[in-house]
């Protein structure tokens, strides 16, 4: 669960987050944009990062099994958790954008950046 670290504002203080001596380590693009937009919406007052760790520590917590390397797709279900209980985007909006990039990223040769186009 949430350590006494997480209460600070430090994004690097979290449950479980992947990181090297350098700081958190991402095998994907996705997981720093991921990551960025977390550390954005805290920093705008969207929610504080005491809220943000125990939102991200739920998520953890429902998948025990879990060795790491699902450690991000928590976290995006951390950060639509509470998109969505600020209202900031509605669930049927959420879920086209979600079938958006979905459908981007079957449409896209592999080894290209999959990109959304005109949504």
């Amino acid at each position: 669960m949430i350590g006494p670290e997480a209460s600070a504002s430090d994004p690097l203080a979290l449950p479980g987050l992947p990181r090297d001596a350098e700081g958190p380590v991402f095998a994907e693009p996705w997981q720093a944009l991921a990551f960025a937009l977390a550390v954005r919406l805290s920093a705008e007052g969207v929610f504080t990062w005491p809220e943000w760790a125990a939102a991200l520590s739920r998520a953890l917590a429902c998948d025990p099994g879990n060795d790491g390397s699902r450690y991000y797709l928590h976290w995006v279900s951390a950060l639509e958790g509470l998109i969505a209980e600020r209202g900031l985007v509605g669930a049927p909006d959420m879920a086209a954008r979600k079938a958006a990039w979905a459908e981007a990223y079957r449409r896209t040769p592999h080894g290209r950046p999959v990109e959304l186009g005109d949504h």
